[in-house]
């Protein structure tokens, strides 16, 4: 690698090199540029290729001079820097790739937590109307088909009288389960309230068919 540079030391090193080249500078300004040339290698390799310039245009004009071949390696030197920049591209791809990846598996995680708990919420909460609704361990349990032109003000009102509460349904064929809303409201005659009551098309005990 290059020796870093000091300060202004270089511009001026650069500057006075003509100089000494053409043996125009004084003893001082030599003896200081070679000083500085043993410190800095960048120095050095800008005065020895200004001394083969000096040395190539003072050849007598018969001597062939191989233009390609300097040519070629003032390209060589162009290209040393290029020779690093694959390196960066490809730390940046594999970074830019790192991240894709991370964010590609944040979200199959979101997404997969996000259908588990929606299927969770399903399981415990959805019913279709054909499914048949689980026998109620309450004592007492009806199953009830109310008339579609039933009103919900006359149906609650008739499970408030007769203390009921709707404990599932509808099924597919509109019947609802009813449970008496405490131990001490079940009574014996509650069924056959329920058949006379107007807007009731049907009610059965649990066990029956509804």
């Amino acid at each position: 690698m290059l020796a870093t540079y000091f300060g202004q030391d270089c511009p001026r090193a650069w500057e006075m090199m003509p100089w000494v080249l053409q043996n125009r500078a004084t003893k001082k300004q030599a003896d200081w540029l070679a000083s500085h040339l043993a410190q800095c290698e960048a120095c050095r390799t800008e005065f020895a290729q200004q001394q083969r310039l000096q040395q190539a245009m003072s050849l007598p004009s018969e001597v062939e001079v191989d233009a390609e071949a300097g040519l070629q390696r003032l390209l060589g030197r162009l290209d040393t820097p290029a020779a690093e920049e694959p390196k960066r591209t490809r730390a940046g791809g594999w970074l830019t790739r790192a991240l894709v990846a991370a964010i590609l598996i944040q979200a199959i995680g979101i997404g997969a937590l996000g259908l588990k708990m929606w299927s969770t919420d399903q399981t415990a909460s959805y019913r279709t109307l054909s499914q048949e609704e689980p026998a109620p361990a309450t004592s007492g349990t009806l199953r009830v088909v109310p008339d579609a032109s039933m009103t919900l003000g006359d149906w609650n009102a008739l499970l408030h009288s007769l203390q009921l509460q709707v404990v599932g349904g509808p099924n597919d064929v509109g019947a609802y389960t009813l449970a008496p809303v405490s131990a001490k409201s079940i009574k014996p005659n509650t069924l056959q309230q329920l058949r006379a009551a107007r807007g009731i098309r049907l009610a059965e005990p649990v066990t029956g068919a509804p």
